[in-house]
């Protein structure tokens, strides 16, 4: 057995009586500031700063007094000061383009408590509703109209912007557009994909005709449908609002909805089908139980082998103003109401737009219509007769028909009578025995008599 030396002895007796008297104040810095009785409300909260819950007070203060705590004064500071102490651990702020006036001026704790929160993670005073947090110094009255955006109801303000600094402008995460077809996908795949984009999202941004926070109309519109559209398309609302002939569309709830779509389309003019296909999803319906019942456009041409030349290009626009016109049924031009009406210069130029007026200028014609007795101008007898000329549709349908030339088959309506036309046609000419008048023929090439 080894025995110790005198002098060994009497050090080992220095250092046990050294740990004795230590010990009290060893046991008091493990326990650290926080669980102490000054600073125990630091402790125990649901959320701990990582250096308060280590007990790592050292990582922030710094004692400048001998004595603690001292009756005036502090006796510990900030190892830095403002932003620069956050940044001892965590990732500087402040060299994009857009950064949050509270992390440009070094002011975290304005959002965040330094010691812990029993709220919300992050250090927060709030848990997942931020909006409490944000309108200090935010007007809550964004969040206060009647149809509110999902993110904004929620207080998931970060769902879109980023609380410190951005490359975008009001901090958000993304472009504008990006951000919102972050969420709203199904807009962005069409966006992508779809010939016909809106300039209103092409060329400025979502935040053009949409509040981002809330607003006071459906769809987080700036205003009602309407509205919106005509900060733009001011022109189309003067010429509806002057039009002599409305289209009742317009007046539906649906407003320029009812027709075209707004972000997006496979068809010219935003429409939200093909154009003839947007058109019969009104003039396409037999509307029995109502008076004033739209025609149905869709059944009358239906199966029909001739179709009007716009029609059968799915063109209704080439002959009615979707928005309202000073004509009779919307027509783009000049034509006459009633059921007699002479021809005279301009009265019928919505049809000679396309048809050579010169078949209702000459008596007499060897080129210029089919409909005639030889060179007996049959179109100049019936429609710039001074007596009782006929307007186009005494004769052909405008849309289409089962006989050449768009004959008409059901008659014209004439008051509460349609007038029949019974039309044939042969290689050089044809007959009619109409309700207007006895059975008579022409022959371009063999002129029928009609003397008696």
């Amino acid at each position: 057995m080894t025995r110790l030396s005198p002098a060994n002895v009497s050090s080992l007796g220095l250092c046990l009586l050294l740990f004795l008297f230590l010990l009290p104040t060893l046991c008091v810095a493990a326990d650290s500031c926080s669980t102490g009785a000054c600073h125990a409300d630091m402790s125990g909260v649901k959320f701990g700063h990582m250096p308060v819950a280590d007990g790592e007070c050292s990582s922030c203060h710094e004692q400048i007094l001998e004595a603690h705590p001292v009756a005036e004064g502090k006796s510990f500071r900030l190892v830095e000061q403002g932003a620069a102490l956050c940044y001892q651990c965590h990732d500087s702020y402040g060299k994009m383009l857009t950064v949050h006036p509270p992390v440009a001026d070094g002011e975290c704790t304005f959002c965040h408590n330094p010691h812990g929160s029993n709220a919300g993670p992050k250090l927060l005073p709030v848990a997942d509703d931020l909006k409490e947090l944000c309108t200090q110094c935010h007007d809550e009255g964004m969040f206060n109209q009647q149809f509110v955006h999902g993110p904004a109801a929620s207080g998931a303000c970060t769902q879109c912007h980023n609380p410190h600094q951005a490359n975008q402008p009001r901090l958000l995460k993304k472009s504008v557009r990006n951000t919102c077809t972050g969420c709203h996908t199904d807009i962005g795949d069409g966006l992508a994909t779809a010939p016909v984009i809106h300039a209103a999202v092409e060329e400025a941004s979502c935040l053009t005709c949409h509040n981002p926070h809330s607003a006071p109309a459906a769809k987080l519109l700036q205003k009602d449908v309407e509205s919106v559209c005509l900060e733009c398309h001011g022109d189309v609302g003067r010429k509806a609002q002057r039009a002599k002939v409305k289209h009742a569309a317009l007046y539906r709830e649906e407003k320029c909805t009812g027709c075209h779509t707004a972000h997006f389309s496979n068809n010219d003019g935003l429409l939200f089908l093909k154009e003839q296909d947007v058109c019969f999803t009104c003039h396409g319906k037999n509307d029995y139980h109502k008076s004033n019942a739209l025609k149905n456009i869709a059944a009358q041409v239906e199966g029909k082998p001739y179709l009007h030349g716009p029609l059968e290009d799915g063109q209704c626009s080439a002959c009615h103003q979707p928005h309202g016109s000073d004509y009779f049924r919307m027509l783009n031009g000049p034509y006459p109401e009633t059921f007699y009406y002479p021809y005279t210069s301009g009265s019928y130029d919505f049809c000679l737009g396309c048809h050579d007026s010169n078949m209702l200028r000459f008596e007499s014609t060897s080129i210029y219509t089919e409909f005639r007795n030889g060179k007996q101008n049959l179109h100049f007898l019936h429609v710039a007769n001074q007596y009782k000329g006929r307007t186009c549709r005494a004769c052909h349908e405008p849309h289409a028909s089962n006989i050449d030339k768009l004959m008409n088959e059901v008659g014209a309506e004439f008051g509460e009578w349609n007038v029949p036309v019974r039309f044939n046609k042969t290689e050089t000419g044809g007959s009619c025995s109409p309700g207007c008048h006895q059975n008579y023929a022409y022959d371009r090439e063999n002129p029928v008599s009609y003397e008696r």
